[in-house]
């Protein structure tokens, strides 16, 4: 039995981006893509130096690692995964938007080049395109043990990517409802109750199209994991009509926060682990599952097309679906962990307050959330286009 991490200071990366004025956003409105190139076999699996040479180049978003209270350079389970392989990891934070990040490499997989980069994290609806294109290599599941015994089975099986073959997920969270349950004066269990005439004009909605559609449509009872272009076009006029008269106050980034703490805004499409920052400093803040769903997603990590450590970088992979590591990794970045078996590990922490995250459902869901939460199916790259333009149109973008 491994022994239970000493754990650092719980801290969101998003809200450490807020206070040190990132410009990180998870998503943004996607472009139109570009045309799926012609893949060889031979132009994904390069030529693997992991045997020989013990490193590897691995990008991810800003302050989305655990990091050492006394020394931020220090990050705590890479710095282990360093001294038990001898692999050195060049840990690059370069990722600010999928769409910035999807034009900084896409020239190289389209042109059968090497990345520079062994390992990224993306958000899955990008991921799903990778996976369409074919620039992303399948990993072997035969070196990677933990992830196949401890992946979260909610998430192992998306619709772009069954049975997780080229993906596997870095962090989780779920896309719900925040209120204030204080100024609000009563309950909200529902995505219809976002039009109720006390909230006009204290409600906002996210703006990127990837982020904000799916919620919405499981206010409509869709099943996500297989809706329609007639489903996400009633969700427009849906929209459009509350737009009209005034109940949506504005379309949001990452900002959504400022707006729920202020009180300008009294009830919003949210991200899970925001709110646990923010009831840190205001219990009145409450985030809801809605009783038609909500929106379980991730950002995973995947192996470029002709990586030149792609072994290296399973073992890494493999590495953070130990219990313990993950258990450390959750304690930090406050979002759905994908590795159930760290809850018991945090729940064995001597300290109260890291114990106690083992009990969070925004980090653990529970049952009776788990069975209200889907993964829903990423729009296609024919749909893109048309999809955009009208949600553009309606969220001002």
């Amino acid at each position: 039995m491994p022994q239970t991490p000493s754990f650092s200071r719980a801290v969101s990366r998003r809200s450490l981006l807020r206070v040190l004025g990132g410009a990180a956003v998870l998503g943004g409105v996607a472009g139109c893509g570009v045309p799926a190139a012609y893949v060889r076999p031979g132009d994904r699996a390069g030529a693997d130096l992991s045997a020989s040479d013990k490193r590897l180049t691995w990008a991810n978003w800003p302050l989305y690692i655990d990091t050492d209270d006394d020394d931020p350079d220090r990050r705590p389970t890479l710095d282990a995964f360093r001294e038990s392989t001898g692999i050195s990891v060049d840990y690059v934070e370069e990722i600010n938007d999928n769409d910035e990040f999807f034009g900084k490499i896409s020239p190289a997989l389209m042109n059968h080049q090497q990345t520079g980069r062994d390992l990224i994290v993306i958000s899955d609806w990008m991921c799903a395109r990778f996976v369409r294109l074919g620039w992303v290599q399948e990993m072997d599941r035969a070196a990677q043990p933990h992830v196949t015994e401890n992946l979260d089975p909610l998430l192992r099986s998306p619709a772009f990517d069954p049975g997780r073959v080229c993906t596997v997920p870095w962090q989780s969270g779920i896309t719900g409802i925040a209120y204030n349950r204080r100024k609000l004066g009563r309950e909200l269990r529902s995505v219809s109750e976002l039009w109720a005439d006390d909230l006009k004009g204290r409600v906002t909605l996210l703006s990127g199209l990837d982020e904000a559609f799916a919620l919405l449509m499981q206010g409509n009872g869709v099943d996500v994991t297989r809706w329609t272009a007639d489903d996400f076009h009633q969700v427009c006029d849906d929209v459009e009509r509350q737009v009209r008269r005034g109940q949506i106050r504005r379309f949001t980034g990452n900002d959504y926060t400022k707006d729920l703490v202020s009180g300008d805004v009294l009830a919003c499409q949210a991200y899970s682990g925001d709110v646990i920052q923010l009831q840190a400093d205001n219990p009145d803040i409450r985030f809801v599952v809605p009783e038609e769903g909500a929106e379980l997603w991730a950002e995973s990590l995947m192996i470029p097309n002709l990586a030149r450590h792609k072994a290296n970088a399973e073992k890494l992979i493999d590495h953070y679906y130990r219990p313990e590591v993950a258990a450390e990794l959750a304690a930090w970045v406050n979002y759905v962990c994908p590795v159930p078996a760290a809850q018991a590990v945090l729940a064995d922490s001597d300290d109260e307050e890291t114990a106690a995250l083992a009990e969070n459902p925004l980090i653990f869901p529970d049952a009776d959330m788990r069975e209200h939460l889907a993964i829903a199916r990423d729009i296609t790259s024919t749909e893109r286009r048309e999809f955009a333009k009208r949600w553009n149109a309606i969220a001002g973008l």
